[in-house]
Formats: C-alpha cells, structure tokens, sequence
C-alpha cells in the first residue's frame, strides 16, 4: 500500500496541529473566575508542542474513514491529559525541571500551587471535552470514550507508569520491566490517541479496532524508545527540554539497558510491526502509516 507523501505528511501534520490548537483554545476560553488560572492553562497549553497524540487520533479518525470534525473533541481531550500530565511531571517534587518546549516550566513562569491546579483543569476539562456531544456520535459510544481515557490515564495507565518510573530511579531494572513501565507511562496514552480516533466514527468494527490496537501497541513504545535516545544524542535547544536529564537522574532507559545501536534497530523494528498492522486498511490509512515512521525520525 502506498504511503503519502513527506511534503503531504506535513501538510497533514499542520492541519492537525491547528485543528487542535483551535479546540483548545476555544476550551479554554470558557467561563474561568481566576484570571491567573486561565493564564496558566493557557501558557501550559497554547505554546507549541509536537501535537503528536491528537494528530493519530485525527490519522486514526480518517483510516476508519470519518472526517477530521468527528475526532476534534477526542484529540482535544487527549492532548488536555497530555498538557496536565507534563506540568505535573516538571514539579519539583517530580523530575523538577525548568524548561518545556523551549520555555519555563509552569511552576516556574507562575508558581507551584498554580501549576498543581493548572494540572488538576487540565485533567478535569479533558472528560468534559470527550463527553460533551459531537456530531452523530452515540451516547454509548462516548460513555465507551470516556471510559478508555479514564483507563489510559489513571492508575491502570500513564500515572501507574510514572509512579513506576519513579520507584525505578537509581534500580536495575529488566528489559521486560523497562517495557511494562513504558507501555503504561506512555505506550496507555497514545494507544488511547490512536483508539479514540477510531472509536469517532460510529461505524468502526472490532476488526479495526484491534488492528488499531496492535498499531497503537508499537507505536507508543517506539516513541518511548526515541525519547530515550534523542535524550542522549540531542540537545537542549533542540528538544526544548533539558537534554540528558534521565542519565541525570540515574533513570532506566533503553539506551542504557540496549545501547544506542540496538535501541535505534528496536525502533524500526517497532515501526514496522506498526505498519504492517494496518495491512487490510485502504491508502486512508496512509497518514498513520507515515507517522509510524516520521516518529521514530523525528528529532525532538
């Protein structure tokens, strides 16, 4: 099957990247008292990023073939969760650090309390966004949505993970427990990008849910391992994070457990398994098939 274009891919990428940017912004325009709070949400939010959740979640929409408008209210809600879970995880009780992309933290350009709340909206508005009615989406289809974010972010998924990334700092570690961290800290999330995507259309069958899944699966652990890796082979400046920060702090990665070679031959491996995942999908499955590969490239 053949894929789109590098120059469609970005078309495609900044399209998303917009779309989203809109829905967030209207989001966060509602009815907020403290005026300070607003700010914060919307410096956490509205300041770049690589968008990369809710643009699989718009990929996913259209392989399933519905529309991009279906999907903006699942890629809001996800890339919400996403914007909390990294003003929670800058914290100084955290992994204290002082920049995200490429400016302060939100505990650092206000303060801690106004971060922890900042996090505690985003969290918040996300299940607001995904249950608020859209389109011709049934009431059991986003019960059914709003049940596998709560799942993906919670205990049972990228907080659980931290909270094992955070027991695991300075430990040694196995391969197979590095992965379990993983697929729960960052592998649940973009699994749940990916699925809520394919749940936007009322149509979708099991089939294409679980080829979805099994994309999802590879995906999300081929980001982890590039972080790892752009995290010791990028820069500050190019990240938009502080660079070496996990060797730092004496964190697991897969460059430390493989070696930067093998963890590079495992994300291809990873990407491959992604796209041959969508085998029975039509060419408008072909932006998904192009991420799987512009995401273990990328450079930041």
């Amino acid at each position: 099957m053949s894929t789109a274009s590098p120059k469609a891919l970005d078309e495609f990428l900044t399209r998303c990247q917009q779309r989203v940017q809109q829905k967030l912004a209207e989001q966060i325009s509602a009815d907020i008292a403290s005026p300070t709070l607003k700010e914060a949400m919307n410096y956490a939010c509205l300041g770049g990023g690589k968008r990369i959740r809710p643009v699989l979640t718009y990929g996913s929409a259209l392989a399933v073939g519905a529309n991009l408008e279906s999907a903006d209210n699942a890629a809001a809600a996800v890339e919400l969760i996403h914007c909390y879970s990294l003003v929670h995880d800058d914290l100084p009780a955290m992994d204290d650090d002082d920049l995200r992309r490429g400016k302060p933290t939100v505990h650092k350009a206000f303060d801690e309390a106004t971060a922890i709340l900042v996090g505690d909206a985003l969290q918040s508005l996300a299940f607001q966004t995904l249950s608020t009615e859209a389109g011709s989406l049934n009431a059991e289809r986003r019960l059914a949505m709003v049940q596998l974010l709560s799942q993906a972010s919670g205990a049972t998924g990228m907080v659980g993970g931290q909270s094992l990334d955070f027991e695991a700092v300075g430990e040694n570690i196995t391969l197979q427990q590095l992965e379990a961290m993983h697929n729960l800290k960052t592998g649940a999330l973009i699994s749940c990008a990916v699925l809520l995507g394919g749940m936007s259309h009322n149509q979708t069958d099991d089939a294409q849910i679980a080829a979805l899944s099994e994309y999802a699966k590879n995906i999300g652990l081929a980001f982890q391992v590039q972080d790892d890796i752009l995290d010791e082979v990028s820069d500050t400046a190019t990240l938009g994070k502080p660079q070496g920060s996990d060797r730092e702090q004496n964190k697991p990665t897969y460059v430390s457990l493989l070696g930067l070679e093998a963890a590079k031959e495992l994300t291809s491996e990873l990407s491959g398994k992604a796209i041959a995942a969508l085998e029975e999908f039509p060419e408008s499955a072909n932006q998904l098939r192009e991420l799987a590969s512009y995401i273990v490239k990328r450079l930041h």
